[in-house]
């Protein structure tokens, strides 16, 4: 047989055929270069497949088992053939039918034997069935499920085989392959419409609505915004994730995976529906999306003239005592001073307990007053307190260069920021390494304070994470807003490259199980085993995060999870993209516009 014979109904014989042949037709362009049949397989232009049909299936069947099939991450393709049966003729071999049972049982009765359980079901299950044809509940149909699996050679296939027989056989479903049929096979598998094999069972309406072949994991809702693509089937990944338990998030990559786009794709779409985003910005990636979309970029440093005082006191909330918003703010400033100071022995931690005590007090701020409106204090003002106590001299050492040393103007001036806004981004880029991990706990801290002030839906976005996974005063803090942000309409989204710092803090599974919505994107050899132990993974989903490219990984909702795309439209591209050479070109044509302009 001829390649184009294969494709081809049948031969073309006349001379006027012959003549047509000489020109190129679609059949021709389609058509395969090679096809080799054998046995059990086919191979067609170097492809290796094989095509099984369904031969026996259990007595009830339920929704969505062939699911698990249709969501492997193979190739694989699925023909359901269904033809109706004339529902008279049926009616007349079911008369047949339940008359022979009828009388076996009789048969039985009279000699004496014991009932047969299984008689008795099947009699009652051809009355039930006759009754609904009658009555034209349900339609009787011939049905042929045929499989064809795909590979480079018989070794691959036979892979696949075994797991698709893995899957139908705990579900007591039996498939085989079409013996010296494979032609037949592959045919009926074909977008031709064609049931050249005819291996069929009866179904009735019941049992045949399970075999509806458009379901399989998905993360579609009714609101909320695109996060991608489902790569197994194309459909929309389209989720809200203020309508889960929590509102956070975690996302694992390595650096150029696309974590940060994919974070900055869903702010940007996040903004459209009324959405407040607080972004920790490390590396100035944001900084263009928040002059796109008319939001505040606040560059943090030691030389920048943006200033936050640690200091600084949330109004305490219509249903909270102010002694306990004191309370708590001042343990976080003792983790505070653990993290400034290198560590704290257990006298030094009551004295720096004492002193901020006496610091607030100096203020007239205490747990019996209203400070809403009143002016918190500085560093300084706390170095004062703590010079005048004893045994505070090597404190004030250490303290001396976050107040008049080379690390101080950052925190030891009045709060001049304001974040009410739409979008706001702390960029760190600048600050030391050092105090990179500082600055983000006085910043969220900062954040923590102005989210409580007022009630609105809001993202909090925490690039590279692992800074603040680093300390575990910072870790502590980060995992309690986690948990009480929910209270406030407030959802967490974390972003690091390094898993195994992430992993490694006492917070850092603790961090994930809090997180109602995780993205893995592609991940580098060393980490990989540690994120498949962490989210349980199949060898095959962490083969899938080894191979994935840019903007692609695994998306996990609570107990699903489905491959993902990313995928952003032109606009959204040139707003978000952290490409270098995308970024010169957007520069270069910006200055062309200007000049043009001038």
């Amino acid at each position: 047989m001829g390649a184009l014979d294969f494709l081809r109904p049948e031969a073309n014989n006349t001379a006027a055929d012959a003549v047509k042949d000489q020109l190129m037709n679609l059949t021709d362009v389609i058509a395969p270069s090679a096809i080799k049949i054998n046995p059990r397989s086919i191979n067609i232009s170097g492809v290796s497949a094989r095509t099984y049909y369904a031969v026996s299936y259990p007595r009830y069947l339920n929704d969505g088992w062939i699911e698990p099939v249709l969501n492997m991450a193979k190739e694989i393709d699925i023909s359901i053939f269904i033809h109706p049966i004339d529902t008279a003729d049926t009616l007349k071999k079911f008369q047949k039918k339940v008359a022979e049972v009828q009388s076996q049982m009789e048969m039985k009765a009279e000699r004496g034997e014991v009932r047969d359980p299984q008689l008795e079901a099947s009699y009652r299950n051809l009355e039930e069935l006759r009754d609904k044809l009658q009555q034209a509940e349900e339609k009787l149909f011939d049905v042929g499920l045929y499989i064809s699996i795909y590979g480079k050679d018989e070794a691959a296939i036979n892979k696949v085989e075994n797991e698709i027989k893995g899957i139908l056989d705990s579900k007591l479903i039996s498939v085989k392959p079409a013996l010296f049929e494979q032609e037949q096979g592959i045919k009926s598998v074909f977008p031709l419409n064609d049931d050249i094999l005819q291996v069929h069972s009866k179904f009735n309406s019941s049992p045949l609505s399970s075999f509806f072949p458009f379901t399989s994991f998905d993360l579609t809702s009714d609101s909320g915004i695109l996060y991608g693509i489902n790569r197994h089937n194309s459909s929309l990944v389209l989720f809200d994730r203020y309508s889960l338990t929590n509102y956070n998030s975690v996302t694992f990559a390595t650096s150029g995976a696309g974590k940060s786009y994919g974070l900055k794709l869903e702010i940007l779409r996040s903004l459209m529906f009324g959405t407040e985003v607080i972004v920790l910005d490390p590396e100035r990636e944001y900084e263009y999306l928040a002059e796109a979309t008319g939001g505040r970029f606040f560059n943090i440093s030691l030389s920048s003239d943006h200033h936050v005082n640690p200091f600084d006191l949330p109004p305490p909330a219509q249903d909270e005592d102010p002694r306990d918003v004191l309370r708590t703010h001042i343990i976080e400033l003792i983790g505070l001073f653990r993290l400034m100071l290198g560590g704290l022995m257990p006298e030094e931690e009551t004295l720096i307990d004492l002193a901020i005590q006496e610091t607030y007090a100096l203020k007239d701020i205490t747990g019996d007053a209203n400070f809403s409106d009143m002016e918190p204090p500085l560093l300084t003002d706390f170095e004062m307190v703590l010079a005048g106590m004893e045994g505070s001299a090597s404190l004030i050492s250490r303290l001396q260069k976050y107040t008049s040393g080379t690390w101080a103007g950052f925190m030891n001036q009045p709060t001049n920021v304001d974040i009410n806004q739409k979008f706001v981004v702390f960029s760190l880029r600048d600050m030391e390494d050092e105090l990179k991990t500082i600055a983000m706990y006085i910043i969220t801290n900062f954040i923590w304070g102005s989210v409580r002030r007022r009630l609105a839906k809001r993202l909090m976005v925490i690039d590279e994470a692992w800074w603040m996974m680093k300390s575990e005063d910072t870790a502590s803090f980060l995992f309690s807003l986690a948990k009480r942000g929910r209270k406030y309409y407030l959802g967490i989204a974390t972003i690091t490259q390094d898993v195994d710092d992430f992993l490694r803090s006492p917070y850092g599974v603790p961090m994930i199980t809090n997180s109602s919505i995780q993205l893995l994107m592609k991940q580098s050899p060393t980490a990989i085993d540690n994120i498949q132990k962490t989210f349980n993974l199949t060898d095959e989903e962490k083969y899938l995060l080894l191979e994935s490219g840019v903007g692609e990984g695994i998306f996990f909702v609570g107990l699903k999870h489905v491959a993902i795309k990313i995928i952003a439209s032109y606009t959204e591209d040139q707003i978000i993209t952290s490409d270098p050479s995308q970024l010169l070109a957007i520069k270069k044509a910006r200055e062309e516009l200007q000049a043009t302009r001038g």
